[in-house]
């Protein structure tokens, strides 16, 4: 199954740019050979969308049919990281093709304008700078395959 991340804007050259890049590698690597990747990225330049309808909408094209969708949202569920591999195991194993996994902008999703999620994930209740989500998304993506490959990178 592949894993993307959807985000608005561009994370520029820089640490936030580095530690997702590196993430996503690692992810990748780690697993292709349980059927799980690559993980990759698609940023949306947001520069001419006005509200969080045009967001979630441009967002929404780029789902393919079959996606699961999973939006990162403050109201969303927090899950373990154990938790969190398992779902991504169960998607696979149903036969899913993509997990998406959509940042919105700063104003959220316009639950409208979207599909109807598979899952809303939360980081906690605390509100986070969407190049920070970004890079944690990446890192728990890694960590979640990590777990299911039985890697010793999370230990509980």
């Amino acid at each position: 199954m592949k894993l993307r991340i959807a985000a608005l804007s561009r994370i520029k050259s820089g640490p936030e740019r580095e530690l997702v890049d590196t993430y996503m590698d690692r992810c990748t690597a780690t697993g292709r050979p349980i059927g799980l990747g690559p993980l990759s990225e698609t940023e949306i330049d947001n520069r001419a969308l006005k509200t969080s309808s045009d967001e979630s909408r441009a967002l929404a094209q780029t789902l393919e049919p079959g996606a699961k969708l999973i939006l990162l949202d403050e109201r969303g569920k927090a899950l373990s990281s154990r938790q969190f591999a398992s779902q991504i195991e169960r998607w696979r194993d149903e036969g899913a093709r993509e997990a998406v996994f959509c940042i919105g902008g700063a104003d959220g999703h316009d639950r409208t304008a979207l599909p109807q999620p598979d899952l809303m994930l939360a980081f906690g209740p605390a509100v986070w700078p969407h190049k920070l989500v970004r890079v944690m998304l990446a890192e728990q993506l890694y960590r979640a395959v990590s777990i299911l490959a039985g890697s010793p990178y999370h230990r509980d």
